[in-house]
Parts: structure tokens; C-alpha cells; sequence
């Protein structure tokens, strides 16, 4: 049984007197400690792929399990529960707190997993060394370049070593060396 099993998932939007499906029958599984990427044109339904698999949105059929457990069928406080413990996002938008700073950014999804205050601080400090940003972690995102920001972004997600990180392009904004440097962070 794979870690992930996404099973003939069809996501539909009512658009007027039509119906936009975004995902049609999708299906694929990946392993623990594998490193999967959804490819395909703008408009394809990796964004969706992504939501739904993350809990942020729901399938209108098929199935999601991830590590045994089935979410097609959680409700909104399972869900909640779901997405604070097993998943770390990278945002192909970042949605950094605008008036928080790159450390505070990094250690909110921590005080939500109920990570105490001493053990948050040091995981976000060495999540954002990890990605470069040691002498950054007091500026705010309007005070670091895109790249900067997508990099807090990552930091955020891997901070409390979730079982699963998704990330929507999560090196849109960086050269190739810091690509494949990210990359590496997130493997």
C-alpha cells in the first residue's frame, strides 16, 4: 500500500449553468520518502491536485488516503486537525503574514501544532539557516526580495518535519543553483 494513494479523483465547479471539471479521474500514489512531481499545463488541475490532497479543498468524487488513513471523508475539524499535523504547504503565492517577521512567519504553524515556545524558536532558527536566511529571520516580507520570501515560505513548511510537504511551485522565483539547493532541502 503506497503512503499516498490518489484514486480516480474528479474535482467539479459550477460555473453558471455549466460545470468546470478541474481534475477528471486523476489518479496517482507515491511512497514514503519519495518525491513526486505533478506536471502539466496551466489550467491542468495541479493546484487542485494539491489542494485537495492538503486538505484545503475537496474532491467532488474518488478517494484520498494518506498514510492509511482515508481524508476524502473528514470533516471540517478533521480536516483542520489533518493540515496542522501532517502537511506542510509551500504556497505558489507564499501567503506570508505580511506584518510578521520571517521568524514569526516560520513559527506560526508551529504554535497552532501546539509546539511550546522554546522548541518552536529553535525549529524555525534552523529551518531558516536551513534555506539561507540566518541574517534575514527579523526583516518582514515587504523587506526581502520574492526569492527571500519563497524561501521563508519553504522554511515555514518544513519546520515541524511534516510526513508530507506539498509545494506549488515551490522554486518559481529562484535561480537554478538555489533550485536545486531547495530541492535538496525539501528530499
Amino acid at each position: 500500500m503506497a503512503y499516498i494513494e490518489f484514486d480516480h479523483v474528479v474535482k467539479e465547479y459550477p460555473s453558471g449553468s455549466s460545470v468546470i471539471r478541474a481534475l477528471d479521474e486523476a489518479s496517482f500514489t507515491a511512497e514514503q520518502g519519495e518525491l513526486s512531481v505533478i506536471l502539466g499545463q496551466s489550467g491542468a488541475g495541479k493546484t487542485t491536485a494539491l489542494n485537495i490532497l492538503g486538505g484545503m479543498d475537496t474532491a467532488t468524487t474518488g478517494r484520498v488516503v494518506v498514510g492509511g488513513r482515508d481524508i476524502t471523508g473528514l470533516r471540517k475539524k478533521g480536516l483542520v486537525t489533518y493540515r496542522r499535523n501532517d502537511i506542510g504547504f509551500v504556497f505558489q503565492f507564499y501567503n506570508l503574514v505580511p506584518n510578521l517577521t520571517a521568524l514569526e512567519n516560520v513559527e506560526l504553524p508551529l504554535i497552532y501544532r501546539g509546539i511550546d515556545r522554546k522548541t518552536r524558536r529553535k525549529l524555525a532558527v534552523e529551518s531558516l539557516k536551513k534555506v539561507g536566511l540566518e541574517k534575514r529571520m527579523d526583516h518582514k516580507p515587504n523587506e526581502m526580495s520574492g526569492g527571500q520570501q519563497q524561501r521563508v515560505a519553504i522554511a515555514r513548511a518544513i519546520a515541524a518535519r511534516p510526513p508530507v510537504i506539498l509545494a506549488d511551485e515551490p522554486t518559481g522565483n529562484l535561480d537554478s543553483a538555489s533550485s536545486r539547493e531547495i530541492m535538496e532541502i525539501l528530499k
